[in-house]
């Protein structure tokens, strides 16, 4: 059962959010942690959700397409994390629990991948949304069009158009490195 500390006592949760949370906590903290590059801010981004969805009542369209509103959410808040980490020095490690080889990679490896991530957190939040559906769930250009409720013409002029934003800023980093 999941449970929240308030103060000296323990509260359940509603049983409704824990389903929820039992049905899609995987697949939000599979996107936080893609977006973020870090296991504790995919944590902090989901337990931060889920706060508050407690906190709040849902929308009306809520129940039509849970997954979607959950996933944007989680999408917005890791951007969030990312636009604030750019702000600042950062002087984390970045760890990626799911590739073994990433104790292999260079540093110069990392420095992309951390571009790579701020690059996304300049994105606006629906174009980002759209390319970790697509390169990091790996969902159809159709399956993205029907989960976010718009044509499939609009995600691939979406994808086409942040992919060159990404590139134009992946090979302004490798100049500046040069």
């Amino acid at each position: 059962m999941i449970a929240i500390a308030t103060q000296t006592r323990v509260q359940s949760l509603p049983e409704e959010i824990e389903n929820l949370f039992r049905e899609h906590s995987k697949f939000i903290y599979r996107t936080a942690f893609r977006v973020t590059g870090n296991g504790e801010d995919a944590e902090d981004v989901l337990q931060s959700l889920f706060v508050r969805i407690m906190r709040r009542e849902l929308p009306a369209d809520f129940n039509r397409n849970p997954r979607a509103y959950l996933y944007r959410a989680a999408v917005n808040l890791s951007l969030n994390v990312v636009r604030s980490r750019a702000r600042r020095v950062s002087a984390e490690t970045l760890t990626d629990v799911e590739d073994p080889s990433f104790h292999e990679r260079s540093r110069g490896d990392m420095e992309i991948d951390e571009r790579m991530r701020q690059a996304l957190g300049e994105l606006s939040a629906k174009a980002a949304e759209i390319l970790i559906l697509r390169h990091v769930h790996g969902y159809s250009d159709v399956e993205i069009a029907k989960f976010l409720g718009t044509s499939r013409g609009t995600i691939a002029v979406s994808l086409f158009r942040s992919r060159a934003r990404l590139r134009k800023s992946i090979r302004a980093f490798l100049g500046g490195k040069s």
